[in-house]
């Protein structure tokens, strides 16, 4: 339904992204955008590049006079750091100065990208295997949060743990969070004391010359019963989710709900209840994360992501020469700490995204009034 790509390399001129399905007459501009943008660029451990880049997106087709006009619409992002990098990064042949980068990254897709492509320069590899690129993903996120805000969804995320410090999964009712607390936490972290102990560790793994990872959750809220599908497996939203949310630079795990902790209850102690009250069905519980049978259930989307530690490191680790195969240490290039809050932000719009996308599938039409009016009558239909 809704199809979106990004093009672009870290030092390049800009980043691109077409997202393509979007109902006309949705009301967008460039400042709507702007929040998620900053937000991605903060938190405690990020690297000098922050400093450089201040992101905004450009609307440059889809949208005439603030609405969609039901075509691609497509967004810019400009990279101001590529004034430093024209001789490496142009696209002519005349003027081209390259400096290979021939020592890998243990961790980092530098080794098996180079030998997939047949790149004797590992830059080619590393400059879009970059998370810059997720800068284009959090743009376009922002459009999907528009869309879905129209038909009261609400997508937010925090960090619960960063290395060893980890607040929990029942430390707090996502139903009560304060949203204001999270973005004003240099860590994104609703506890005031972990944050600051999740704070003085990044601080000390920088002191070290090393990295951090950590978990962080995301939420969707205002979701009806129905998006997704249990019919084929392509069309459960979990698996849809789940695919979106790997593959985000850096993820190496997820779970629903109560995930990998709720495998060791007996079922009596896991499955969630179910209620009707006030004109529609409820669980006393979220320990399925919203999803049931690949079909959300009336409950908020939870799920929570592991983020391994970034792998360029101003220590590095021992590695190996592209070119010559000699022991060498691993080439390093500037870079965060901890990156655990920023992720948060680019699962947010991972999410929105998949979302959009389920939204459209299910509720589809040409104009946004048409999806209104296909949205009410569902929600008529599923009242008892």
């Amino acid at each position: 339904m809704l199809r979106w790509l990004t093009a672009g390399e870290s030092h390049g001129p800009q980043l691109t992204v077409v997202i393509e399905g979007l109902p006309a007459g949705l009301e967008l501009s460039t400042e709507d955008l702007r929040r998620d943008l900053a937000r991605r660029q903060g938190g405690h451990g990020r690297g000098g590049r922050q400093q450089i880049e201040t992101d905004r997106a450009r609307i440059v087709a889809g949208v005439r006079g603030g609405y969609t006009l039901g075509s691609p619409v497509a967004l810019v992002l400009e990279n101001r750091d590529h004034a430093n990098w024209t001789a490496e990064m142009t696209a002519d042949k005349e003027g081209f100065a390259p400096k290979p980068v021939t020592r890998v990254r243990p961790g980092h897709a530098d080794l098996a990208g180079a030998l997939k492509y047949n790149h004797s320069d590992v830059r080619n590899v590393l400059e879009r295997s970059s998370a810059r690129e997720t800068a284009a993903r959090v743009a376009v996120g922002g459009v999907a949060r528009k869309l879905l805000s129209g038909f009261g969804v609400s997508v937010f995320s925090f960090t619960q743990s960063v290395g060893t410090i980890d607040v929990g999964y029942d430390a707090f009712d996502p139903a009560t969070v304060d949203l204001q607390e999270i973005e004003s936490s240099p860590v994104r972290c609703p506890d005031p004391v972990a944050a600051q102990r999740m704070v003085a560790e990044i601080d000390a793994a920088g002191d070290r010359g090393d990295t951090l990872g950590g978990t962080f959750r995301v939420i969707a809220t205002g979701l009806p019963v129905g998006l997704g599908s249990y019919v084929h497996w392509d069309r459960k939203l979990d698996a849809r989710l789940a695919m979106a949310i790997l593959s985000i630079n850096a993820v190496k795990g997820m779970e629903f709900g109560a995930g990998f902790e709720g495998a060791s209850r007996p079922g009596s102690a896991f499955h969630d209840e179910i209620d009707f009250s006030e004109g529609r069905f409820r669980h006393a519980s979220n320990r399925a994360g919203g999803l049931t049978g690949g079909v959300t259930n009336g409950e908020p989307i939870d799920l929570r992501v592991a983020i391994k530690p970034i792998s360029t490191m101003k220590k590095p680790l021992r590695s190996v020469d592209l070119k010559t195969g000699e022991r060498v240490d691993a080439h390093y290039e500037r870079s965060d700490v901890c990156v655990v809050p920023a992720a948060g932000v680019i699962g947010e719009a991972m999410v929105a995204l998949v979302l959009a996308d389920a939204f459209v599938e299910k509720f589809g039409g040409d104009s946004v009034g048409e999806m209104e009016r296909n949205w009410r009558s569902y929600l008529e239909s599923i009242q008892r």
